[in-house]
């Protein structure tokens, strides 16, 4: 990819909900990079940027719109990255992506909307591996916790020697959020109502590999199911007093995680198996609670994956905040998360990696995306070879693991036994 380009970094959707946070983030820690601000409106980005402070006053407004390709060519060959906060990504994302492609400009979004993913990769791999561009996926909340935690833990099992990853499970242990985003409910609706209109997106949605390089060259491990409640001493001794459910957010992240699996020709392991869960607790009625969860949102998203096209799209926006409403500032500052993962190793090692930040989700994406950019742009020895429509951890997982700690994210990996 050339680096004689006018910017480092293009933040497209930057007047939304989490594109402004994003720019915030960026005008606080990404003073060494170029970055300008697009969207469909100059009046609002000039809005927006005269929010940020001094360290952003002269950073240049572009106007992109999705419906006009030719914009978003022009963009994407000015910047060496574009980062797109501009969902939902079924329905505007795959311009981008495709101008971003043939620009051989990187690219980041926050997607975690499957048939999306799949068809940014059935589309446009081929393009940008030969053009170089980096396709990156899913750069926030969704699915960089889940993707590095695997990829520590493979890095920490290779330094000492101690084989390939078998069954790795992440468990939600806190989570703290108030509220969700009018473009992120828009997102995940948009994302189930695509699928239910079409059989063959539903037969893909259920495949656990979904997202892989290569369907034929995956190992058949038995079935991987999206939801399942688990007693916590099945899963590691430090959890016996816990029980486990279902998590809302496995059946995207787990998808992601096995095709950074495929992409680095699966040097995880060839018997990797990996799900998500998160913690009910360990009062007596959590083994109920933890059989409940599951079910629900095993039945909630079947039929979601079956029905939700047979909903008239106005109606349900009529139900959902409005695009760029999203939690208070001082709600993102209360909340928190911390994800655990564990694995066992081909040798009977056991390890645990940590993934945790003091603030919201909302809030931790846009530190997710802005390191993402920063990585993409000014790291380029800490990236990995790859080019194509990658993953975070395919993508960056040696630059996001040098910098996401100085942005106040821990990350740390022990080993068990």
């Amino acid at each position: 990819m050339t680096t004689e380009r006018e910017f480092d970094i293009v933040l497209y959707g930057a007047t939304g909900f989490s594109g402004t946070l994003t720019a915030e983030y960026l005008a606080r820690c990404g003073s060494a990079a170029r970055v300008a601000l697009a969207g469909r409106s100059s009046e609002r980005l000039r809005a927006v940027r005269q929010t940020l402070g001094p360290a952003a006053a002269d950073w240049p407004v572009i106007v992109a719109d999705a419906a006009q390709p030719p914009t978003l060519a022009a963009m994407a060959s000015r910047t060496r990255v574009v980062l797109t906060t501009v969902g939902p990504y079924a329905q505007y994302g795959l311009p981008l992506v495709a101008a971003c492609a043939a620009a051989a400009t990187d690219y980041a979004d926050l997607t975690g909307e499957l048939m999306f993913a799949r068809n940014a990769i059935d589309q446009y791999h081929k393009q940008a591996v030969d053009t170089g561009a980096r396709i990156v996926l899913s750069c926030g909340f969704d699915s960089i916790p889940s993707d590095l935690n695997v990829y520590q833990l493979y890095r920490q099992a290779r330094e000492d020697g101690a084989g390939q990853l078998c069954d790795t499970m992440l468990v939600l242990r806190a989570f703290r959020q108030t509220g969700a985003s009018g473009g992120t409910l828009a997102s995940y609706f948009d994302a189930m109502r695509t699928a239910s209109a079409d059989a063959q997106a539903r037969r893909l949605v259920e495949d656990p590999y979904t997202l892989t390089t290569d369907r034929g060259a995956e190992p058949e491990l038995g079935p991987q199911p999206d939801f399942s409640w688990r007693r916590g001493r099945d899963v590691a001794p430090e959890l016996a007093e816990f029980s486990l459910g279902g998590f809302f957010q496995g059946p995207y992240n787990d998808r992601i995680v096995r095709r950074s699996n495929a992409l680095q020709e699966w040097t995880y392991g060839r018997r990797f198996r990996y799900s998500e869960t998160m913690s009910l607790g360990r009062s007596f009625v959590a083994p109920l609670a933890a059989r409940t969860v599951t079910a629900a949102l095993a039945g909630g998203f079947r039929l979601a994956n079956r029905h939700s096209h047979r909903l008239p799209r106005r109606w349900v926006q009529r139900l959902l905040p409005k695009p760029g409403a999203g939690p208070s500032d001082a709600s993102q500052q209360r909340g928190h998360f911390r994800m655990q993962t564990y694995t066992t190793t081909t040798t009977g090692a056991r390890y645990l990696a940590t993934y945790a930040q003091n603030c919201d989700a909302y809030h931790a994406t846009s530190v997710m995306l802005g390191e993402s950019g920063l990585a993409l742009a000014l790291d380029r020895d800490r990236l990995s070879g790859l080019s194509g429509v990658l993953t975070p951890a395919a993508a960056m997982g040696d630059a996001l693991m040098a910098r996401l700690p100085a942005a106040g994210v821990t990350l740390t990996t022990t080993r068990l036994a």
